[in-house]
């Protein structure tokens, strides 16, 4: 493994913490992993950006999919996933996560997650891509503020070392390349303040999505993209990252909403829900033979044909037909939401848009979590498995941050990477490496929603690779100039891990001539598996330049992921 020596501008770090593992993120993933690093006995460091409960998890409504009802089995949930995945999932890792999901459900359950029940059995309901009612979910529509809470309360019962408010900045690598630790920021709240270190011979990333990195978005503000930058920057590869999922009903606050929007759950749609235009007219019956349920790449587009052909900045989602009842006790979130914008779906049509949910792609990883640097692992929505191809299947996220969770734990363990005491290289105090300003993430995210949102073409994609270089050559200039970058600090360390997914973004659906899944090329509407059943993997060089190549199918994940057990001393 070559490191590209990019670092952000940041102070040296002030403290320091001792660790076999850190693991950076508190949602389903990180906690997971988290709590089975420390059950294995290996001193664990959870960091996290905001507090414990305060990633994406908690804001995931519909479920957590598995074969865990009658009759439903995995090889019927590996059918459904292939199938949205459009022909670019591995289907290994698909048949890992459909064979070992429903026993990380059980263990979920037993670490203390209540799901909603019916008769004693638990309660499924259906989304879209899926053909059974496979999709558990707790207080009606709070599932995933149910398994966050359930998570954060066994961390703390067990006393584990947590920072929470702390951004994490780079990796810290010792002189053969290996993991050492990382560096991260915390922001003024806490036991330690200001920039140090976690010291360990393996580092967990899961820190999420970059939802951040469009206008309108379903994420928190926290989802910038910072775990792919991280992993950029250290010399991992990323894969599949032009796959952005749009959430086709996402509560519609107008043309100029910006920030994180309100989700209304594909399981509305799955409860019988229908999408209806400004005339009462149901547009998705007819175009597939799931209509209202089909994988969400297919919805989204139905969304924006129909907004196209009626000149309309939105569609509408009716749910009526469900009673006052209903809502309040199935979708309780859902509906107190839609009420506090002045929406009552009792008894009116809520006013839906898609908008950007969910990253299919991120660092590149193997079915042990490992990625491409020693002593780096990844997994959830900052980790591309291979499970979910060009389109993610409905409720899958949360049961991919299980598996794939339990998977890295069970690997660090086996392996004893915590018998290597890491000796990280000294962290450059100043290292060339421009940050953006502050501002320049508004500028970023206007620039993506408008040339890489939903639909795209070579045209806006071109146009908003130039855009983005220019930031990019601004900032070089700048400091070529002044002999000093903008001010170190979160927001401009943010917008700098912004701008760097966002090129990797464009470059590689600039790239993808052809429309795949959640990848909607206007100038390009066919899929091409005679040139394009491949994957895009993208690395970072030394000169900060993009180094963008394509592998077959066949070779995901990679065959050159190093060994990760601790070498001779």
């Amino acid at each position: 493994m070559t490191t590209t020596g990019i670092r952000l501008h940041a102070p040296a770090a002030g403290w320091s913490i001792a660790a076999d593992v850190v693991v950076v993120g508190s949602g389903v993933a990180g906690l997971t992993a988290a709590l089975r690093c420390e059950a294995a006995g290996l001193r664990t460091v959870v960091v996290t950006k905001a507090r414990l409960d305060d990633g994406s998890t908690r804001w995931a409504q519909g479920g957590i999919a598995a074969a865990l009802g009658e009759g439903d089995t995995p090889e019927q949930h590996l059918d459904d996933t292939l199938v949205a995945g459009a022909g670019l999932c591995d289907e290994e890792a698909v048949r890992l996560l459909v064979t070992e999901g429903p026993d990380a459900v059980r263990r979920l359950i037993e670490t203390g997650a209540r799901f909603d029940e019916s008769e004693g059995e638990l309660a499924l309901t259906r989304e879209g891509g899926h053909h059974r009612r496979r999709i558990a979910h707790a207080g009606g529509d709070a599932t995933g503020a149910e398994i966050s809470r359930a998570l954060v309360e066994a961390v703390r019962a067990r006393g584990m070392r947590t920072v929470e408010n702390a951004l994490v900045l780079d990796l810290l690598t010792d002189a053969e390349g290996r993991t050492a630790g990382v560096t991260l920021h915390v922001m003024g709240e806490g036991q330690h303040d200001g920039v140090g270190a976690v010291h360990a011979p393996a580092v967990v990333l899961a820190t999420g999505g970059m939802g951040q990195v469009f206008s309108a978005t379903t994420n928190p503000s926290v989802s910038t993209g910072d775990g792919v930058a991280l992993a950029l920057r250290a010399g991992a590869e990323v894969s599949d990252l032009e796959f952005v999922q749009f959430h086709p009903t996402v509560l519609f606050l107008g043309p100029d909403a910006e920030g994180q929007q309100p989700l209304v759950s594909e399981a509305v749609r799955g409860e019988g829900a229908h999408l209806i235009d400004a005339d009462g007219v149901r547009f998705m019956a007819g175009q597939h033979e799931l209509a209202e349920l089909a994988p969400r790449d297919i919805v989204a587009k139905g969304i924006m044909r129909r907004m196209q052909e009626q000149d309309a900045e939105h569609m509408f989602l009716d749910a009526r037909h469900f009673g006052a009842e209903m809502w309040e006790h199935r979708f309780p979130t859902i509906l107190a939401a839609c009420r506090a914008h002045g929406i009552d779906p009792v008894t009116d049509p809520i006013p839906v848009a898609p908008a950007a949910h969910y990253a299919s792609g991120g660092v590149r990883t193997d079915s042990h979590g490992r990625t491409t640097v020693p002593g780096l692992y990844a997994c959830g929505e900052v980790a591309c498995t291979g499970v979910h191809g060009a389109n993610r299947l409905a409720s899958n996220s949360l049961l991919e941050g299980l598996v794939y969770a339990e998977r890295i734990a069970a690997d660090i363990a086996a392996n004893g990477l915590h018998a290597r005491v890491p000796q990280p290289l000294p962290y450059p105090e100043i290292p060339e490496h421009p940050l953006q300003t502050a501002e320049a993430r508004f500028a970023i995210q206007r620039i993506m929603t408008g040339g890489a949102g939903v639909l795209r073409s070579a045209g806006s994609l071109t146009k908003a690779a130039d855009q983005l270089q220019r930031l990019h050559t601004d900032a070089r200039e700048a400091l070529a100039e002044n002999g000093k970058t903008a001010e170190a600090g979160v927001d401009t360390w943010e917008a700098t891990n912004l701008l760097c997914v966002a090129r990797v973004l464009v470059a590689a659906a600039l790239l993808r001539e052809e429309t795949r899944g959640c990848h909607w090329r206007e100038d390009r509407p066919e899929r091409d598996d005679s040139a394009w059943r491949r994957h895009i993997v993208v690395t970072l060089n030394p000169d900060r330049t993009l180094a963008v190549h394509t592998t077959d199918t066949t070779d995901f994940p990679p065959t050159t992921f190093p060994p990760q057990a601790p070498q001779e001393q």
